[in-house]
């Protein structure tokens, strides 16, 4: 087989664009998300924020205090940083369930009633559509990754600082 330098060169110039290409985008930040969202989908950075304090742990919560945003939540996620989560306001003071459909990642779910006093903690699988209620009545729910109440000893009867009005 024969090559002329030219082709040798474009070749070899081929090749290394893609590399130099592959190693850009493995070192770029991806988004938070694991694939492009559906229409009318609010990306992650668009949900309002507040800083939430459980003990000596400071929570950067994304809010979803509408029923689109509490019908997204996390959906489509692949990813939460080690203190990030979903802050979830309810405008009464009632059971509130929750299930994991088009949530890529696994959860812990911590119910909570007006004051902040977490009733319940529960453990959520990635993609199912099992249900999640708590035994409770309450007006906050606090996703974060899977175990983190636990990993931080947070349980039930502790009580979570910083939540917004329910509206």
């Amino acid at each position: 087989m024969r090559f002329s330098i030219r082709s040798w060169q474009a070749r070899f110039a081929a090749v290394a664009l893609s590399a130099f290409a592959l190693a850009a985008m493995q070192l770029a930040p991806g988004p938070a998300f694991a694939q492009a969202l559906p229409a009318g989908a609010k990306p992650p950075e668009a949900f309002p924020h507040v800083k939430l304090t459980a003990g000596m742990f400071v929570i950067d919560a994304a809010v979803a205090a509408n029923d689109p945003d509490r019908e997204q939540g996390l959906m489509y996620r692949t990813q939460l940083a080690p203190n990030e989560g979903m802050l979830f306001v309810f405008g009464e003071n009632a059971v509130h369930c929750f299930w994991m459909k088009n949530t890529l990642i696994p959860l812990s779910i911590a119910f909570m009633r007006a004051d902040g006093t977490i009733t319940d903690i529960d453990e959520m699988q990635a993609e199912t559509t099992n249900n999640h209620c708590p035994r409770n009545n309450g007006v906050y729910a606090l996703e974060m990754s899977k175990g983190w109440f636990a990993a931080k000893g947070i349980k039930p009867g502790m009580k979570i600082d910083g939540l917004p009005r329910p509206q």
